[in-house]
């Protein structure tokens, strides 16, 4: 009963099975865990530490979980921390964003440039944002549930604020209304005049 159990939910699959990884134009990661089906519902491991850092080599341990319930059309971010940067697994629960991410490390060969995806709770999608990377979303539906581990605490010294819509980094976000947002979002900073990782 037991071993039939654990065959039928996928646990004797391979690591590659249980994880699909999809790159992006940066190092940001797209991540699609095998999801289990049937008529009671699905299952599926949205966090597997050894599964995760065989498949994509991410390695970083997490060290907070958040949880930010936001109505339609909230934009958060765009967030970093310098000197303590957090990389971030992130996912939507309830609802759907456009979740963007900014290269804001200065060694990298896609120093400013930005990644942009459609997040979808009824997907069941991940994404790695690594180390270094500013990040933000705009909520898209009624409502959205957003839920995402960090590799770093939240320092409130550290935190930096990308300007949503720098025109140097030329995001295209996927709206044409006037943002809800707060005070500290709202006056981000221009990229040229941010400090940026090494």
């Amino acid at each position: 009963m037991c071993s039939a159990a654990i065959t039928a939910f996928g646990w004797l699959a391979s690591m590659n099975d249980l994880l699909k990884v999809i790159t992006t134009n940066t190092d940001v990661l797209l991540l699609e865990p095998k999801v289990f089906s049937d008529a009671r519902g699905f299952f599926f491991e949205s966090y597997n530490r050894k599964v995760l850092a065989e498949v994509t080599g991410i390695k970083d341990p997490f060290v907070q979980d958040n949880h930010s319930r936001s109505r339609r059309g909230v934009l958060r971010g765009l967030h970093y921390q310098l000197p303590k940067p957090q990389g971030k697994l992130v996912r939507v629960v309830t609802g759907a964003v456009y979740d963007v991410a900014v290269d804001m490390r200065r060694s990298s060969h896609t120093f400013g440039h930005w990644t942009g995806l459609h997040l979808i709770a009824e997907k069941e999608q991940l994404v790695w944002i690594p180390p270094g990377f500013a990040h933000g979303f705009i909520v898209l539906s009624d409502t959205a549930d957003f839920l995402y581990k960090t590799t770093e605490y939240y320092d409130s010294v550290s935190e930096h604020c990308l300007k949503w819509n720098d025109s140097q980094v030329g995001i295209r976000w996927p709206f044409d209304f006037e943002p809800i947002m707060s005070f500290k979002d709202a006056h981000g900073k221009p990229f040229n005049t941010l400090p940026y990782y090494t």
